[in-house]
């Protein structure tokens, strides 16, 4: 595990990402003890579980672009790791995607609430639900065998997704709106998709 432990690390957006989270929560420390700080923690964490899906569902899987930019785009973002799943520089999201998505969502917060500590404390959950997608995302496409259930259940889910049917299973922490959204199946119902590992090619 250590080995793992240290390739997942030693990735440059998820070194950046923890360093940020780690001075997100040394900015919180002083307000741990306050309801609201522990409330937008939360609302942070339950955001990116909505975000997960949606943007897998609806950006990563778009229909493939014809402007050439916009391809190159999607294809570093989510195409080329359908191709090559284990790809480690395929494998994570890049900071210059991430990382502007929650500067825009804290400057909203912050502009709403006017706080500074509830806008740090918002982000912090976001970026902290974020190193967790992006540990079971890792997990899911080394030989890793999860220690829990739900675990096991999510690398399975994901599998299926890359190698069953692009077209459910967009859930990487959770299977909750797949569930909810129509997405979910018993992999035994759904039939094997030729361009799972090619979506580029989908018509």
């Amino acid at each position: 595990m250590t080995r793992y432990l240290k390739e997942f690390f030693g990735d440059i957006h998820v070194l950046i990402m923890t360093v940020l989270l780690i001075a997100g929560f040394v900015f919180i420390a002083q307000d741990m003890g306050k309801w609201t700080t522990w409330l937008a923690l939360i609302l942070g964490l339950l955001t990116y579980t909505a975000a997960e899906y949606f943007n897998h569902r609806f950006i990563f899987h778009m229909k493939t672009p014809q402007n050439p930019f916009l391809l190159k785009f999607i294809k570093r973002i989510h195409f080329d790791h359908h191709v090559d799943p284990r790809n480690l520089k395929l494998l994570f999201l890049p900071v210059w995607y991430s990382l502007p998505q929650i500067v825009v969502v804290a400057i909203i917060v912050y502009a709403i609430f006017g706080n500074m500590t509830v806008t740090i404390a918002y982000a912090c959950g976001i970026a902290a639900m974020l190193l967790y997608y992006e540990w079971a995302h890792y997990a899911a496409h080394q030989p890793i065998n999860p220690k829990t259930p739900w675990g096991k259940r999510m690398k399975k889910m994901h599998l299926w997704h890359h190698f069953q049917n692009e077209d459910y299973w967009y859930g990487v922490t959770n299977p909750v709106y797949d569930k909810l959204l129509g997405t979910y199946r018993d992999q035994k119902e759904v039939e094997k998709s030729k361009t799972a590992r090619n979506l580029e090619k989908r018509t």
